[in-house]
C-alpha cells in the first residue's frame, strides 16, 4: 500500500513537471501597457454595430482591447449603412464589430477574428478576400461580437470607417467585392464546401489571373476551371458559371492583383495550415500507444522502487 502512494506521489512530482516545461515563459515588460499613439497614421478606429446594448458594447470594447477610448476614433455602423455599402437591408440589426489599425506600406492586410465562435459565415479568409478586391491594404483589423452572427456589419463598418477618413474605396470594387463575399458564403452552404476550402478556391484563382493576366472571358474560364481539377472541386454548372461571372468582372475592371501578390500568398498560407488541422486523424493505434506509454512509465517507476 505504502509503495503504491509513493508512486503515486512520484507520478504526480513528474506529471507537474512535465507540465510546467511545456507551459511557455513570459518575459516581465516592467508593467509599460500604456499605449502609444501613432503620429504618421493616425489613432485606431473602432465601429460598433448599432444594435449593441451598453453592456453589449462595453464587452465589445474589452475584446477589441480599447484601454482608452481618448485614443481612438468611434463610429456606430447601421441598418442604413449596410444598404449603402453592401446592398443590405436597411432595417438589419448590427452587431459584429472592428477595430482597424492602418499600418505603414508593405505591412499587408491582417484579420483577427477575436470571437470565432460568434462569427458564424465570414471567415478572416474571407474578410481578407473581399477587402483586397475593395482596395484595403496595410491594416490590422479585429472583428468581434457578443452574440453569434454571420459577420457582415464588420464588413461594412470597415467600409463606413474607411469613407469616413477621407480614404474613399472604388464603390464598383466595393460591389464586387460584396458579390465574391455572396458567391464564397453560397458556396459553402450549398456545395458542402469547408469555408476554408472556399478561400483557398478565390484565392488561387485570383493569383492565377495575378499572374496570367487573362485577356479574355475563355481565358478567365479555362482559370476557373484548372482551380477547379487542380483542387479536386466538383461544382455545378450553375455555381460554375457564378465564378466564371465573378472574375470576368474582376478582369473588366483591371483589378491589379499582381500588386498584393504577397498578401495572397499568405492567405493560402493560412488556409493550407487551417484545412491541414481539419485533416488530423488519430491513427487507431494512437490510444494504445498512449496506454502502453504510460504502462512502460509505472513499470520503470515501480522497478526503481524495487
Amino acid at each position: 500500500m505504502k509503495k503504491q502512494v509513493k508512486l503515486s506521489i512520484l507520478f504526480i512530482v513528474l506529471f507537474g513537471l512535465f507540465v510546467g516545461m511545456a507551459l511557455p515563459v513570459f518575459a516581465d515588460d516592467g508593467g509599460n501597457d500604456e499605449e502609444v499613439i501613432n503620429e504618421k497614421l493616425g489613432v485606431p478606429i473602432i465601429v460598433y454595430g448599432d444594435t449593441l446594448n451598453e453592456a453589449q458594447k462595453a464587452e465589445v470594447s474589452e475584446l477589441l482591447n480599447v484601454a482608452n477610448s481618448e485614443n481612438v476614433k468611434e463610429f456606430s455602423v447601421t441598418g442604413q449603412d449596410a444598404a449603402k455599402y453592401i446592398d443590405g437591408d436597411p432595417n438589419s440589426r448590427m452587431f459584429s464589430s472592428a477595430k482597424i489599425v492602418r499600418e505603414e506600406k508593405g505591412h499587408g492586410l491582417v484579420i483577427n477574428i477575436v470571437t470565432p465562435d460568434n462569427i458564424t459565415q465570414v471567415t478572416s479568409e474571407m474578410y481578407s478576400n473581399a477587402l483586397l478586391t475593395a482596395g484595403v491594404e496595410n491594416a490590422t483589423v479585429d472583428v468581434a461580437s457578443p452574440v453569434k452572427v454571420t459577420g457582415h456589419s464588420a464588413l461594412t463598418g470597415i467600409y463606413k470607417a474607411y469613407d469616413a477618413e477621407g480614404e474613399t474605396l472604388d464603390k464598383e470594387r466595393m460591389e464586387l467585392a460584396n458579390e465574391e463575399l455572396d458567391v464564397a458564403t453560397d458556396l459553402a452552404e450549398k456545395e458542402g464546401m469547408s469555408q476554408e476550402k472556399v478561400s483557398e478556391l478565390l484565392t488561387e484563382i485570383k493569383k492565377e489571373i495575378a499572374e496570367q493576366n487573362p485577356a479574355t472571358k475563355e481565358d478567365v474560364e479555362r482559370i476557373v476551371k484548372e482551380q477547379l481539377d487542380k483542387l479536386e472541386i466538383s461544382l455545378s454548372e450553375e455555381d460554375r458559371q457564378l465564378l466564371i461571372d465573378l472574375f470576368e468582372k474582376m478582369r473588366n475592371l483591371n483589378i491589379d492583383f499582381d500588386q498584393v501578390k504577397s498578401q495572397l500568398e499568405d492567405i493560402t498560407s493560412t488556409i493550407k495550415d487551417k484545412l491541414g488541422d481539419l485533416n488530423i486523424e488519430l491513427d487507431e493505434g494512437f490510444w494504445e500507444k498512449v496506454s502502453n506509454f504510460f504502462k512502460d512509465l509505472l513499470n520503470k517507476l515501480t522497478s526503481l522502487f524495487e
